[in-house]
């Protein structure tokens, strides 16, 4: 059963996290799990890019062995002793993405749904940082509150100090959380515009949030399905938001949902 309430509320981010701090012990534990998968999937910006990204001419960066010979002969011209990156190569480049990471921290942080979360905002800011896009970040329960915009640089490791430090709230509002999603993103000028909804899905406050997933033009779904979740709803936003959904139980199954849902 749906509970309307009271109309919901964008909060401002210092006033919701004022004097409060998060268990010592939970904040370690999500630190560490973030600088892990931040350190384990670096590396992934030196890898050759494939894809359907446009074709461009550029400077030799020991990846691609596609040279453009007639724009390389034009450099060499005017170089008598070249460089290795005096050499003109194809490469695909991908597209510059932005998107909007929207964390259900409804009810208790602690646990796997802590894990999870670590290892989600971990595993989003490493893979979108080596590729030039950037990522906004909202978290939410019966209201919600834009943590990071999307023009905004602030490290994954103060992110999720800023998660944990949200005080825990019973009821779930996944239309209103979207909905500062939608807005976020329609600020974008990315050719790529995604919205990554993390959630168990069982919403209890506010509209049906199916309405609104229809206006994203990418929205995927992250279900946590270690404790009580709604894979039906969970279902229909990823389907009516052109998304997929990917289940997680543990905080090891996140990378690989993240990598299957914006590879």
């Amino acid at each position: 059963m749906l509970v309307t309430g009271q109309r919901a509320e964008l909060r401002d981010v210092g006033e919701l996290l004022e004097d409060l701090a998060p268990d010592p012990e939970i904040a370690a534990m999500a630190q560490r799990i973030g600088r892990r998968l931040a350190i384990r999937r670096r590396p992934r910006a030196d890898r050759p890019e494939r894809g359907s990204g446009r074709l461009a001419s550029v400077p030799y960066r020991y990846r691609s062995d596609d040279i453009d010979l007639d724009r390389t002969i034009e450099v060499l011209t005017e170089r008598p002793v070249p460089e290795d990156t005096d050499i003109i190569v194809r490469e695909r480049m991908q597209s510059r993405r932005d998107v909007v990471l929207v964390v259900d921290v409804s009810g208790s942080m602690r646990g796997e749904k802590v894990r999870i979360a670590a290892a989600t905002v971990a595993a989003l800011s490493a893979d979108l940082s080596a590729h030039g896009s950037r990522l906004a970040l909202v978290a939410f329960w019966s209201d919600a509150a834009l943590l990071k915009p999307l023009g905004a640089h602030i490290p994954a490791s103060r992110l999720l100090d800023q998660l944990l430090r949200i005080p825990a709230r019973g009821l779930t509002n996944v239309q209103f959380a979207l909905a500062v999603a939608h807005a976020e993103l329609h600020r974008s000028s990315a050719r790529r515009r995604t919205a990554v909804l993390l959630t168990d899905a069982v919403h209890n406050a506010g509209p049906d949030p199916r309405l609104i997933a229809r206006r994203f033009p990418e929205l995927h779904v992250l279900l946590e399905i270690d404790g009580e979740h709604d894979t039906s709803l969970g279902a229909d936003i990823a389907r009516l938001g052109r998304g997929r959904l990917a289940p997680v139980a543990t905080h090891r199954d996140v990378a690989p949902a993240v990598n299957r849902l914006l590879g």
